[in-house]
């Protein structure tokens, strides 16, 4: 099962028996069964008739409503499972000061180490010095993680070492293209839209793997509790950044398959840079690309997806909340 992304301005979704009916003035554009959908994600000026909300519901099929820029506005869901134990465990545990420092120095560990290895994977074939440079210091940054006395100074060396990061990243684009830094809000050129939609994509699956196995979402250890920020998710995605999303970025810009064409100037200072329809399909394709690769889990050895992966780090967190063994971020080699 994959998810199915609606981009079509002014669609309508429907259902039929056990199909999702996808129209667009009185035109049927498609008829998905079911059975294979694992997932809605709407984009912008789409409507959702009362039954196919009531169908994906009852089916355990989340529905995503995101901006037509790529940007999180909300998710339904049907009925949650009795996960009391489970999310009053993770209530505990966060009220325990040194779990907390501990499992925020593994999420900032993870994703240290792994922007290092994406950097020395591409020092060998771009034959730049400053990769180098950079990688050595994240692995000192890293080191470091394992010894921060707060999730305040984690903050900080997680902050830092991005920063590093991205002054060499810049360096890996081919082309056309042009990225100078991260920006976030708003982003002000395609890479930094390109990036930010990724992150989005991101976040949707590992909210949606939380979700599934029953922790709470809103209560995280690196990122804390904050109103409508599902801030276990964000805990949870920071090792899969550079080996996921800005792999992904990575990959579709220097292989033509997104392009500075299909971006153009936006119509507000909200939004500076548009991604037009085809260039949003066109990374939606990478993106499942990526998402749906199979290659050996560095740990078991066994043939996964980096979907299976995002839920086996929530499995294996949820172990470590009870108490059940380690956590242990995962990193590529």
């Amino acid at each position: 099962m994959h998810p199915v992304y609606i981009v079509e301005q002014g669609a309508k979704l429907g259902v039929e028996s056990r199909l999702l009916i996808v129209e667009k003035d009185g035109h049927t554009l498609q008829k998905i069964p079911m059975i294979k959908i694992e997932a809605v994600v709407i984009f912008g000026n789409v409507a959702v008739t009362t039954p196919a909300l009531k169908r994906l519901m009852a089916e355990g099929k989340d529905i995503i409503f995101l901006t037509l820029d790529g940007e999180y506005c909300g998710r339904v869901v049907g009925p949650q499972s009795a996960y009391g134990q489970l999310r009053h465990r993770q209530y505990q545990r966060f009220g325990d000061g040194a779990f907390t420092v501990n499992l925020a120095r593994l999420f900032v560990r993870g994703k240290l180490l792994n922007m290092r290895t994406l950097l020395l994977r591409y020092s060998r074939k771009e034959q730049e010095a400053s990769f180098r440079e950079v990688a050595d210091n994240l692995g000192t940054m890293a080191k470091a993680a394992e010894d921060a006395p707060t999730v305040q100074a984690l903050m900080g060396l997680e902050g830092a070492g991005t920063a590093q990061y991205f002054s060499v990243f810049k360096h890996l684009f081919h082309g056309d293209w042009h990225f100078e830094k991260r920006v976030r809000r708003p982003p002000t050129d395609p890479v930094n839209v390109l990036l930010s939609f990724g992150y989005t994509l991101l976040m949707r699956e590992l909210e949606a793997a939380v979700n599934v196995v029953g922790l709470d979402p809103y209560l995280g250890f690196l990122h804390g509790v904050a109103y409508g920020r599902p801030s276990l998710a964000l805990d949870l995605m920071e090792e899969f950044r550079p080996i996921v999303v800005d792999s992904v970025v990575l990959r579709a810009c220097n292989t033509g398959q997104v392009t500075p064409a299909h971006f153009h100037k936006g119509d507000s200072a909200e939004r500076p840079v548009v991604l037009d329809d085809a260039g949003r399909r066109a990374f939606l394709q990478a993106w499942e690309t990526r998402l749906s690769e199979k290659f050996r889990h560095p740990d078991s050895q066994e043939s996964v997806t980096y979907r299976r992966v995002f839920e086996l780090q929530v499995r294996s967190l949820a172990r470590h909340i009870k108490g059940e063994g380690p956590y242990r971020p995962f990193l590529v080699r």
